[in-house]
């Protein structure tokens, strides 16, 4: 891992080229993806079949094969050990009860003169969840993205999930059955994305897609919004630690490795004001990482996107953070309360030095699909808001006519725009 001095001239500089990341904006890539998105639009199915033959290496014919029975989630729920049985229902049982107390109602108001403004709150109809494979399977990702939506009433909820070389992971589909999901689709990619969009012969269309993937599948969510809504395009996963030496260095080295074995473009950052427990980390991350399975894809990360930062003090710590704004930021110091109000800008908050940023990714209840690459700085984490929509509520009285069909007959002729004063003025009288 680099390191760095925040007492260093040239600090944000070299920072900023660290963290600089933006999400599917290869050119070749973006060209690539929109192909695709528009094969699946007008070829539907015929395509879907095509590039799974072609990219995920299934020797399949006919889309129905593409279809996973909720049966057959049943099924994989109970061939589970009981120890995994209980692993997904208390991870789910957390889940939703954490995203409960997320779900908004609707008010209103009543002004003097009768009229009644407001607000409602209706779920969406149909919603797809991404759920990425290949290097690796992801059931936490099924609960994270499909509770949230059940919580906030979503009628109908379609997974996609690439299985290469046609391997189903059976946890995969064992979080679907926990979590409601109502169909499954054993397809991923872009061209999942665009059968989630725009529909097909077999894929319903959706209102809203979530989830994160790859540079593929996170260019291709770019590419259809608009016609459908997203939760956002997901980068690589980040961890900020920010630690004061009281943490075992073994503790923290290993929470670097959580998120650095995600992706070789991973994110894994530690500051700190001392020194010598920085040498300790460091150390602590060589005696380590031959004992990880996944330890070239650590190797690699750190090495290219990972860094040691020296800080004057816990206070700069905070300032550079909030800079950076990282998708999941530890507080591994002995009071992290006394820095939680001086942070602006993180996905996720991890407090002390035994909440580990892993146990957020699978059950302590709030959701693990948080805004990457600075987006923290104006996003949040998935959750019931996100599967929710607002629709304003107006009923204005004959007597709330009167005053403000002056006011908008005004404002419409200050604009140019007489029908619109005249249907105001039409109720006056």
């Amino acid at each position: 891992m680099r390191k760095l001095n925040s007492t260093d001239k040239d600090f944000f500089e070299k920072l900023n080229l660290l963290t600089a990341f933006e999400a599917a904006q290869d050119v070749t890539l973006d060209q690539r993806v929109a192909d695709i998105v528009e094969q699946v639009k007008k070829q539907g199915d015929k395509a879907l079949v095509a590039y799974t033959k072609q990219f995920d290496r299934r020797d399949i014919q006919y889309v129905n094969e593409l279809s996973v029975s909720l049966d057959d989630c049943k099924k994989a729920f109970d061939a589970l050990p009981k120890v995994q049985k209980e692993a997904l229902t208390t991870a789910s049982s957390r889940i939703q009860s954490f995203h409960e107390r997320q779900k908004a109602e609707g008010w209103t108001y009543t002004e003097m003169d009768g009229t009644v403004l407001g607000q409602k709150i209706t779920p969406l109809d149909r919603v797809g969840i991404y759920v990425p494979g290949g290097k690796a399977a992801y059931p936490s990702s099924v609960l994270m993205n499909a509770i949230p939506a059940k919580v906030a009433g979503v009628e109908q909820i379609i997974m996609v999930v690439p299985t290469p070389d046609d391997v189903k992971n059976p946890l995969v589909l064992a979080a679907a059955f926990v979590a409601g999901v109502d169909q499954v689709f054993t397809v991923g990619g872009a061209q999942a994305v665009a059968a989630l969009a725009y529909g097909t012969a077999t894929i319903p269309a959706v209102d809203k897609i979530v989830g994160p993937g790859n540079a593929y599948v996170a260019a291709a969510k770019r590419r259809v919004f608009g016609v459908v809504g997203i939760d956002m395009v997901a980068g690589p996963s980040e961890i900020l630690v920010i630690a004061d030496g009281t943490t075992d260095p073994k503790w923290v080295a290993m929470d670097l490795f959580s998120q650095a074995e995600h992706d070789e473009i991973a994110q894994a950052i530690l500051l700190c004001p001392n020194a010598d427990y920085l040498q300790q980390v460091e150390v602590a991350i060589h005696q380590l990482l031959e004992t990880m399975p996944r330890r070239d894809v650590i190797s690699a990360s750190l090495a290219s996107r990972g860094a040691m930062i020296l800080v004057g003090s816990l206070d700069e710590a905070c300032d550079i953070s909030n800079h950076i704004a990282p998708e999941h930021l530890e507080l591994s110091v002995a009071r992290p309360e006394d820095l939680l109000n001086k942070i602006k800008h993180a996905g996720a908050i991890f407090m002390g030095k035994f909440s580990s940023e892993s146990l957020g990714d699978y059950c302590a209840g709030p959701n693990h699909v948080l805004p990457t690459g600075r987006t923290a700085r104006f996003a949040s984490p998935l959750g019931v808001y996100d599967f929710q929509k607002r629709s304003s509520i107006i009923q204005v009285s004959q007597q709330g006519a009167q005053h403000l069909g002056a006011v908008a007959s005004e404002l419409a002729r200050g604009e140019g725009l007489v029908a619109h004063a005249c249907s105001a003025e039409f109720r006056l009288e």
